[in-house]
């Protein structure tokens, strides 16, 4: 039986501690991780790494999510954009969601929010590969 290809997954969150206890979560989840600590360093590995999923802070230093979310979705409109923030703003969630974000997940997150992220971004994969077949 052939192995199913590890979901790959870029986390950006200025955070240390947040990127570790989330990469460790994704890698239970059978996952590989790419980091970016800002939104800049996010669109330069979206655009190199073609990751299949996107899980983006809103507040960073250099550029922040709102702003790397659209040159995400300008650059690679496929790849599905989860926001993760402790901002409790609905017009910043609203916004988001607009501009084509997935989901957004409130932190802190719990192990359940982050199964179903990851489980919605296999199923968008499983598509994208079944249209391109």
């Amino acid at each position: 039986m052939e192995e199913q290809e590890k979901l790959r997954v870029l986390i950006t969150d200025d955070s240390r501690l947040l990127r570790k206890k989330l990469r460790e979560e994704l890698e239970r989840l059978d996952c590989e991780v790419i980091e970016a600590v800002n939104g800049k360093e996010a669109i330069t590995l979206v655009l190199e790494q073609e990751p299949d999923g996107v899980i983006l802070d809103i507040v960073m230093p250099v550029v922040g999510g709102i702003e790397a979310l659209e040159f995400i979705r300008e650059m690679a409109p496929d790849v599905p954009v989860v926001i993760l923030s402790s901002m409790n703003s609905p017009q910043k969630l609203m916004q988001c969601l607009k501009m084509g974000a997935i989901d957004f997940i409130h932190k802190p997150y719990t192990r359940e929010q982050v199964a179903h992220t990851v489980n919605t971004m296999r199923k968008i994969k499983a598509k994208r590969q079944a249209d391109d077949e």
